[in-house]
């Protein structure tokens, strides 16, 4: 089996650490690196959060870097504790990571690792996307070095979970998103439209945990917060699977339905501020920039998910 080199730069979180473990667990992949972002939480929270899981999944050679702590223009968002927990991890307890991270900024890791090696690295954008837009700002050269940008966030025709029209990562920083939307490198957009049909329940986690392992352990603590939030304001018994469905473009292709717009994101300022927006009528003539994954077999994903962290977890 030929395996897909990537980099996934991500803010953890809960969905972000469960996308982690996917990766490990998928045979199709190898994960080169982490870099990290503020988003979900502070950027000393989703570092350590990102050593902590590696460690866990016996990971810890993989490289960390450490990236922005604050949007390129926007003010700091309000933190996701209500979504993800106090620690970015839900009630999961994980121990101090003994690993540290690399001796480099995330911008000057992405761009030393795409150049190093062109068209061979895949990054998964699965946070706010300040890391990757200045790094393209810095070193244009990234831009067709790149095999393939994979991006969580934004919401075409359904509505925000941040405002009424924005999703969370774009709005987090929709100028850097503006950068890369337009930079010209390959893109597959992993929308709400999408995320909000894999939905992880609570009877998912405790088949899980029919084994005892410290990541079917993980899943449920992790977990547990992030379902609290989805029965409390989204009113179903569990949550969505959003950034650990990028990696079915790599895993399971044939579940997402694919169309090719020309999407952009608002900057603007005013009540529409982060939202993405596609040509869907192709009125403007505006050249097609990305794939947009429009729909997925959503139960065909989640079993998979929890296949592979079955598989996992009896490694673990």
């Amino acid at each position: 089996m030929t395996t897909k080199r990537i980099i996934i730069d991500t803010d953890p979180g809960v969905d972000d650490a469960l996308t982690f473990l996917l990766a490990l667990a998928s045979p199709e992949i190898q994960l080169e690196a982490l870099t990290t972002v503020c988003g979900n939480i502070g950027i000393d929270k989703t570092t350590r959060n990102a050593l902590a899981v590696l460690e866990l999944a016996g990971a810890s050679r993989i490289p960390v870097a450490r990236g922005c702590a604050l949007p390129l223009v926007s003010p700091l968002g309000t933190s996701g504790e209500a979504v993800h927990g106090t620690s970015g991890l839900g009630k999961a307890d994980l121990p101090e990571p003994k690993s540290q991270i690399v001796d480099q900024h995330a911008i000057d890791f992405l761009i030393e690792h795409i150049l190093a090696e062109p068209q061979e690295i895949t990054l998964f954008m699965i946070g706010p996307m300040t890391n990757l837009a200045l790094a393209i700002r810095k070193e244009p050269r990234i831009v067709p070095a790149l095999k393939e940008l994979v991006i969580m966030g934004g919401a075409i025709k359904q509505g925000g979970n941040v405002t009424p029209l924005a999703e969370f990562n774009i709005y987090a920083d929709p100028h850097a998103a503006h950068i890369v939307f337009h930079a010209g490198i390959p893109i597959t957009l992993i929308p709400l439209d999408a995320t909000y049909k894999c939905l992880l329940t609570t009877a998912d986690v405790e088949h899980l945990n029919r084994i005892d392992s410290p990541i079917a352990r993980f899943v449920r603590d992790a977990t547990a917060v992030y379902m609290d939030f989805y029965k409390k304001y989204e009113n179903f018994d569990g949550c969505a699977l959003h950034d650990p469905l990028t990696l079915a473009t790599l895993i399971a292709p044939e579940l997402l339905t694919f169309e090719e717009h020309h999407v952009d994101v608002d900057i603007s300022g005013g009540v529409s501020h982060g939202n993405t927006f596609a040509d869907l009528m192709k009125v403007s003539k505006k050249p097609v920039n990305m794939r947009v994954a429009m729909d997925v077999r959503g139960r065909d994903f989640v079993e998979l998910f929890i296949d592979r962290m079955e598989s996992l977890s009896r490694r673990i």
